[in-house]
Parts: C-alpha cells; structure tokens; sequence
C-alpha cells in the first residue's frame, strides 16, 4: 500500500468517530454485506461517514492491508477496528454494539 493511501485511510479513521469502509454509498449500497452493517447503524441511529471502496481501487485494497482483515464492509468506532458484517451483526444482536458507542459517548442522532 502506497503513503498516500494509507494517510488517505487513516484521515477518514481519525476525522470520523464513526466510519464503514463499504461498497457504495450509505444511501445505495452496492453489496448485501455492506448494506447490512449500513442499516445496523441507521437502526441504532448512529451519525456515521461511509466511505466507498468502489471508487478507488488503492482504497479497497489497501483498507485490507491497513487492518489486515480480508473482506468489506470494516467498521471503525473512534480510531479502533471492530470488524466486519458477521462479527458487527453479533454485536448488534447481542446488544454488545450500541453498549460500545454508548461507551465511547458516540452521539445518537436526535
């Protein structure tokens, strides 16, 4: 992975409390996977910045390498990896993921 992709990466990380590495768009994703964890947060009402992979090629190859996790979607909640569809939707269901952004006094929207 190049310089530029990774600062590119790690700007998006650190500039958003919240933010899904996803194919699409919040508003039109363009894999089930993606879309998924996209309604898990509209569900929850969390703010959160979607990036879109399909746009650049470096970006989707390289968020595999900056968290050396394999697949898309990848969510990050301030600063920190948590995972991908499987392991956020277990989260979801459990409870286990609105506890977190609780935690982190991540901002419900109103």
């Amino acid at each position: 992975m190049d310089g530029k992709t990774k600062n590119l990466i790690q700007d998006y990380i650190k500039n958003n409390e919240v933010c899904l590495f996803m194919k699409g768009t919040p508003d039109a994703p363009q894999c089930g996977f993606s879309m998924a964890v996209s309604n898990m947060l509209k569900i929850l009402e969390v703010k959160y910045k979607g990036v879109n992979v399909l746009e650049d090629q470096s970006l989707r190859e390289g968020i595999k390498v900056f968290s050396d996790w394999p697949t898309i979607p990848q969510l990050y909640i301030k600063n920190e990896f948590v995972g991908g569809c499987d392991i956020v939707k277990e989260m979801y269901e459990s409870g286990e993921l609105k506890k977190i952004f609780e935690e982190k006094n991540i901002s419900f929207k109103k």
